[in-house]
């Protein structure tokens, strides 16, 4: 018997590496994704500032995210273009990633450059990974079926986390050893490397072989803009209930690790913390998130949440006032927690206002509009707290938090009930 259940094991292991190996393509996009925004938004912020720059100039380096949710802006002209390379969305991929790869070439070597040039190039290398994403998606639209496309998302999760933790945690946290140059072209090798499984997806044939018009339907006119204005005046109540919400969380959030840094945190630590320990209690909150919501209730979880971000924001205020680092620590990874509890109720809200002829769009204005919306705060934010102090900053932050969040609930608690579904 134990000489038959061998091979069987052999064959079951075959078997799963044969169906996850169509995955690996998106998964490595997906990790160079993860790494490289992980690496020029989060890493760069806490190199700048270990190294003495100051807290206004660090905030201006959120622009970096800037292109994220810009992309529709060129979105149009990568259905309406095929380059002559490759096929039609993996030629995109392969320009887009290779200009990203070129220009973090270019960044390595600037150092000692102004931080406006610095930033130029951040901003770039962002464009062109967003890019990859966008023709990436349109490459999963297109040419993945309809069963098939979760696992693919599964892989896309995996692959943002992992490539978070690359990014972060392991770039920043071996910066002492490695230096701005090999950590910058550490990034640009792991984007070359990961896009060398995506070069032979067969993107024609698989489009061809489907059988739901999909490939057919790839060629399709884009939306007008003049019709995503339209959608955005329906929208704008729910985008400044977002907006709102996203430009609170990062107040109270998002400068955790600087805030780390001033009271003495080691670069390294605080990078293991930013590119480690945020990315797995992600991952893991997604997971668990989804299932409390159905046990708890949508707008509980979300009172939950909210309840322990202001908690971890209390507890920053008390130790930046005492200048205790550890109690910091304590209060950044109870915010990565607690904030951890929001993420899927608040995008699941998201897409059930997306529903309706114009999904795409809708979650496009909703996500996009409001991420833009909450920039010149995320910007403002470090100047704001060199100019009142980490306690002062952290104590003004709190009701600011806790009135968005309050919002958000009734416009939350107002759908459900307004579509019968249980809280």
């Amino acid at each position: 018997m134990t000489g038959s259940a061998g091979p069987a094991i052999g064959t079951r292991v075959v078997d799963t590496l044969a169906a996850l190996r169509p995955l690996a393509p998106f998964f490595c996009l997906y990790v160079t994704f993860g790494a490289t925004l992980g690496f020029l938004s989060g890493g760069a912020p806490l190199i700048l500032r270990a190294r003495g720059v100051e807290l206004a100039e660090v905030g201006l380096l959120q622009l970096i995210n800037l292109p994220v949710g810009l992309t529709f802006l060129w979105a149009p002209l990568l259905d309406r273009l095929r380059l002559p390379i490759l096929g039609h969305r993996i030629g995109w991929i392969a320009a887009a990633q290779a200009a990203s790869v070129l220009l973090l070439v270019v960044l390595s070597l600037g150092e000692a450059w102004p931080l406006s040039a610095l930033l130029a190039l951040a901003i770039a290398a962002c464009a062109c990974v967003a890019t990859m994403d966008i023709a990436l998606e349109a490459l999963v639209v297109e040419t993945v079926p309809a069963e098939r496309r979760a696992f693919v998302a599964s892989a896309k999760l995996c692959g943002a986390s992992l490539g978070g933790i690359l990014g972060v945690g392991v770039l920043i946290g071996s910066y002492d050893s490695l230096g701005w140059r090999g950590a910058v072209l550490a990034c640009a090798a792991l984007d070359a490397l990961c896009l060398l499984p995506i070069l032979g997806y067969r993107e024609s044939r698989l489009r061809e072989t489907r059988s739901d018009g999909a490939g057919t339907a790839a060629g399709a006119g884009p939306e007008r803009w003049s019709g995503s204005l339209a959608r955005l005046r329906r929208l704008g109540g729910r985008v400044l209930v977002l907006g709102a919400y996203f430009a609170a969380s990062y107040l109270v959030g998002g400068p955790n690790t600087l805030a780390l840094l001033d009271l003495g945190v080691p670069l390294g630590q605080v990078g293991t913390l930013t590119g480690t320990v945020l990315p797995a209690v992600n991952l893991v909150m997604a997971l668990a998130a989804g299932w409390l919501a159905a046990r708890f209730g949508t707008v509980r979880l979300i009172a939950v949440g909210a309840l322990g971000v202001l908690a971890s924001g209390g507890l920053m205020v008390v130790a930046c006032a005492g200048r205790v680092p550890d109690l910091g620590i304590a209060a950044a990874v109870l915010g990565f927690v607690a904030g951890g509890f929001l993420g899927v109720p608040v995008f699941n809200m998201i897409y059930r206002w997306a529903q309706g002829p114009k999904p795409a769009t809708d979650y496009a204005l909703l996500f996009g509009a409001a991420f833009f919306a909450a920039m010149p705060l995320r910007v403002a934010a470090p100047a704001l707290a060199g100019w009142i102090g980490w306690p002062g900053y952290f104590a003004a932050t709190l009701p600011l938090y806790a009135a968005a969040v309050a919002w958000l609930a009734v416009a939350v608690d107002r759908t459900l009930r307004d579509d019968g579904a249980a809280r």
